[in-house]
């Protein structure tokens, strides 16, 4: 083997570790995600838009249950609800809670929580939040 061509070899070998080397430094591309923040209560009462207190009990505790994945809700919770949206509690929450009850779109759950008795959304009230309260026809 002459010079040249050992000298060759070597300038061929030179360039594929270039080549290696060029592919190992080149940064991969990095896509940022975009952070999702999760919807406040506050946001979600504001985007439903309810027009009184039984509105706004079945707005919480659609809340609850689908952002919050609460199996069921309470008074307290409800209270808290209304607190964490920088709502005032309505003076009897019972009575909304009755206002629905009486509309089909809560019922009671078969398991008391913290010793409190408690509700569960029905279909019928998810329909209606989805909805935006609107009536079927």
């Amino acid at each position: 083997m002459s010079v040249e061509e050992t000298l060759e070899g070597i300038k061929k070998q030179l360039e594929d570790h270039e080549k290696r080397i060029s592919k190992l430094e080149a940064q991969p591309e990095i896509k940022e995600e975009p952070v999702k923040k999760k919807l406040s209560i506050k946001e979600f009462i504001l985007s439903k838009k309810p027009k009184n207190e039984v509105q706004k009990v079945l707005v919480i505790g659609y809340y609850l249950e689908k952002y919050e994945g609460a199996s069921s809700f309470n008074i307290k919770d409800l209270e808290d609800g209304f607190r964490s949206a920088k709502e005032p509690v309505p003076k009897n929450i019972n009575l909304a809670v009755i206002g629905n009850i009486s509309k089909g779109h809560i019922m009671e759950d078969k398991e008391r929580k913290d010793k409190i008795k408690a509700w569960v959304l029905t279909n019928l009230g998810e329909q209606c939040i989805e909805s935006g309260f609107e009536k079927k026809k």
